[in-house]
């Protein structure tokens, strides 16, 4: 049996389609739902292992969500794109740019708005949840960044799990991966048109379930709205394990099977579209 024959074998892939998703265009706000979120409700999309939202958000100039309340969720927002505001009851004001990654362990409870004060560029960026692995937790807030370059044709990873052993309050700045209570992992990567690159990624021992995101990276397009309709091209393009093609706004359910060795869990992602494309990779240990 050949490599790629294990692989298949081993790790169960499943489409998430853009076109699919829960949508909503605000006028000021234009967004998409992998999972149930707000009016979007569909049962078949609750959550997958711990992560509990993904909502692709594009923000209008000088517009934003006002103060509201979280507890009970670990949640972190990545900018791809412009310039966003972050401010909380636990006194912290950030303006978040491009490859930036901020942490918010809402635990027992906070309040926070974001907002795009810029008055001229939208603010495009993803924000998700998870489910905390402990209850009544202190809230904390965390900030990372991460350059184009450590992200360029290669996989970072910008969010792993933490016990806070090590994890002390001077680092709301500090260096690696943002701190989560979670049983998730997230990777990013950057992968550049025509490189014949291959990305090779083995899943850790531990992980049972994975979920690949190619963002929306080219522009905004509805869900009714095909990519050869907005992109002469047809937008970025990654390819999964030889197979499976995801477009712009598209994502794929990773489980691994049971009994796989180490040798099956690989991950092997390639552009295959004349675009850029930018996507993001979650591990769950649960």
């Amino acid at each position: 049996m050949s490599t790629d024959k294990i692989v298949q074998s081993a790790l169960k892939i499943v489409p998430r389609r853009s076109s699919t998703r829960g949508h909503a265009n605000h006028g000021w706000l234009k967004t998409y739902h992998t999972f149930s979120f707000a009016s979007y409700y569909d049962h078949n999309f609750e959550q997958f292992g711990s992560l509990r939202v993904i909502n692709e958000d594009r923000v209008e100039p000088s517009e934003g969500f006002g103060k509201h309340s979280h507890r009970e969720f670990e949640i972190f927002s990545y900018v791809v794109s412009g310039e966003l505001e972050h401010r909380d009851s636990m006194g912290n004001l950030e303006i978040m740019k491009e490859g930036e990654v901020q942490m918010t362990s809402t635990g027992t409870g906070i309040s926070h708005s974001e907002y795009n004060r810029n008055p001229s560029k939208p603010v495009h960026f993803l924000q998700i949840w998870a489910k905390p692995n402990r209850s009544g937790l202190p809230p904390k807030y965390f900030n990372r960044h991460f350059p184009r370059s450590s992200k360029l044709d290669q996989i970072v990873k910008v969010v792993a799990p933490t016990t806070d052993e090590g994890v002390k309050a001077d680092e709301r700045n500090g260096d690696g991966p943002a701190p989560v209570h979670s049983n998730l992992s997230m990777f990013a990567s950057i992968l550049t048109p025509k490189s014949g690159l291959t990305l090779n990624h083995v899943l850790a021992p531990t992980t049972k379930k994975a979920y690949i995101h190619n963002i929306m990276k080219s522009g905004y397009r509805g869900p009714n709205v095909s990519a050869m309709d907005k992109f002469e091209d047809g937008g970025a393009k990654l390819r999964i394990n030889g197979g499976l093609v995801l477009e712009e706004g598209d994502g794929a359910f990773v489980t691994v099977e049971k009994g796989a060795e180490e040798g099956s869990r690989e991950i092997k992602v390639e552009n295959v579209g004349e675009r850029e494309v930018e996507w993001l990779l979650f591990e769950m240990s649960d």
